[in-house]
């Protein structure tokens, strides 16, 4: 009986999580609240256009999580998780926060830093969020230069004052100093198009538990892609497209802008073909420019420095 009851519990808890319906949440800044409206993104894991190991660490990474109530306890942390979700723009990042939403069936706080005016308010806005939740903090290190690395500040800049906006210190005590405990069963999503503009201190363990690098797509997530957009498994210009994508690196928004060009497999993969060649057309003459315009430079300096010494010897005669 000590088991079953709360093993009853604990279903009973997850077939109302299935049956509720998720929000996701904005900040108004004008009106100091939040505003939410129902979240209905279809992205899931089995659409998800990423490599099978890669998704599968993060489903097991969610589960463990979510089992580990009473370890967390037990051990004094705050239940709640970090991720730090970095590549170039187009690579899927939004998405997969979608289906970790979708999967774990949490509501999604989207937080734009900008629009929170300082640390008093940051704090107010973020204990306001629910239990079995995702804070998500997109491109964070545009949000606030308190992210930025503090060697590439003004020098007359303290990060802990507040002028008007969030400070390192302050988002940094939310993520995991006293404030971290205000809440339970929690995922803190950043994301970023160049992690190495971040200052270190926010990419400590505890802070960004995991950081997944969501790069260009692969011939793996390609043949997700085009199971879902075209509806196939194979096809004659699978190897062609494959190829391609191993020399020309296409980002999955690119390659699932082509294939919904058309319905017919033929004509959307020759279309994705065609774009790929383009692209390495442009990135071929782009060097050759690159490398032009450097001999350009070099033979004008050449002749800098020769009309300089010329004039040096007049002057000496």
């Amino acid at each position: 009986m000590e088991t079953y009851l709360p093993h009853i519990c604990r279903e009973a808890q997850k077939i109302f999580n299935h049956r509720e319906v998720l929000n996701i949440h904005t900040y108004d800044n004008d009106g100091s609240s939040w505003e939410s409206t129902v979240f209905k993104h279809p992205a899931t894991f089995d659409t998800l256009a990423m490599e099978p190991e890669a998704k599968r660490r993060i489903i097991d990474d969610l589960d463990t999580f979510i089992q580990r109530k009473e370890y967390f306890q037990s051990v004094g942390r705050a239940w709640k998780r970090g991720y730090l979700l970095y590549g170039p723009p187009g690579t899927g990042k939004s998405t997969l926060v979608a289906a970790i939403a979708n999967y774990l069936r949490f509501h999604i706080y989207d937080l734009q830093l900008q629009s929170v005016k300082n640390d008093s308010e940051l704090r107010r806005v973020l204990t306001a969020t629910t239990n079995r939740s995702i804070l998500l903090i997109e491109d964070v290190d545009c949000s606030s230069k308190s992210t930025k690395p503090r060697a590439t500040r003004d020098d007359k800049e303290n990060p802990d004052e507040s002028d008007g906006q969030v400070t390192l210190s302050g988002l940094l005590n939310f993520i995991d100093g006293l404030w971290s405990t205000c809440g339970d069963e929690r995922i803190i999503i950043f994301t970023t198009n160049h992690k190495e503009k971040l200052d270190p201190a926010m990419l400590r363990p505890g802070r960004m538990d995991v950081h997944l690098y969501m790069g260009h797509c692969t011939p793996a997530a390609f043949r997700v892609l085009a199971a879902r957009y075209l509806g196939i498994q194979e096809h004659s210009l699978y190897e062609c497209v494959e190829d391609l994508m191993q020399k020309i690196p296409t980002t999955p928004a690119e390659v699932a802008q082509q294939l919904m060009k058309s319905d017919k497999p033929e004509v959307a993969l020759e279309s994705l073909v065609e774009f790929m060649k383009t692209k390495e057309s442009e990135s071929e003459n782009s060097k050759l420019f690159t490398k032009e315009e450097v001999v350009i430079k070099q033979e004008v300096t050449k002749s800098t420095e020769e009309e300089v010494a010329e004039q040096d010897d007049k002057k000496l005669l």
